[in-house]
């Protein structure tokens, strides 16, 4: 059943579930299913990015709207947290556009017809798929809702509210891993099968190794995330952004 705690602000604090459910599912618009979406926009890659910045404040609200200290530490972390996987997240979002020459889904996943992203794309692969799960505060990226602050932004929530913030982050997860399918992984594109099926069959497989890493990696410590965010991956992903830019002013690889 629902709970409530002494000068919560309720509105906002049940707000939280719907706002990170909506912000998911608007975010899979943009994800091709083979050769069909629902919203093929031009501008899909920006579309995807904003919708899960909305992530942010559902996670805030859920933390800060209980007037919970255990529920606002975990908030606090949360923020820290998507300031750290946010700049490395764009960056390798912009590098799978500049590949292609465009911000729209399928004209990414056109341009993969000859060659896969991932191929010359690695290090932007492996930073996207880690963003996801830190998106979606996902194993090992978890300490937002850690039990060593009972729970974190999610300490207070009970019930429904409960269940539908954590529907959010696991639609969250699957709508990051169906995108980097289409951003990475050819999307559609495959021989014999349709190509609906080889988009559920690789955002399976892609789901697959983000939950079986996830539950093999200790929760890594925020500030050491930090750390790792901006004198890694950072660096990293600008540096894999270069490389794909002379490659594409020189020529197709």
């Amino acid at each position: 059943q629902r709970r409530a705690t002494p000068g919560a602000d309720a509105p906002l604090w049940r707000a939280a579930g719907v706002t990170l459910f909506s912000a998911a599912l608007l975010a899979s618009l943009v994800t091709p299913l083979g050769r069909w979406s629902v919203g093929d926009l031009e501008v899909g890659v920006v579309w995807f990015n904003a919708m899960e910045i909305l992530a942010w404040a559902s996670v805030w609200l859920a933390g800060w709207g209980a007037n919970s200290a255990f529920g606002l530490v975990g908030g606090y972390r949360f923020v820290a947290q998507g300031l750290a996987y946010e700049l490395p997240h764009m960056f390798v979002l912009t590098t799978a556009a500049i590949g292609a020459g465009s911000l729209r889904v399928a004209d990414i996943v056109a341009a993969q017809r000859e060659l896969w992203f991932v191929v010359w794309m690695p290090v932007a692969f492996v930073v996207f798929l880690g963003s996801v799960s830190a998106m979606a505060f996902q194993a090992p990226f978890d300490q937002p809702v850690r039990s060593d602050i009972a729970g974190g932004a999610t300490a207070e929530l009970s019930g429904v509210d409960a269940l539908v913030l954590r529907a959010g982050r696991w639609l969250l997860l699957v709508s990051g891993a169906a995108m980097a399918v289409a951003l990475f992984l050819g999307g559609g594109l495959g021989p014999v099968l349709p190509a609906w099926l080889w988009s559920l069959l690789k955002t399976a497989a892609v789901l697959a190794a983000l939950v079986w890493a996830g539950r093999r990696m200790p929760t890594i410590r925020m500030e050491r995330f930090e750390e790792l965010s901006w004198m890694v991956l950072i660096p990293l992903s600008l540096v894999q952004a270069l490389a794909v830019s002379l490659v594409v002013l020189a020529g197709p690889p």
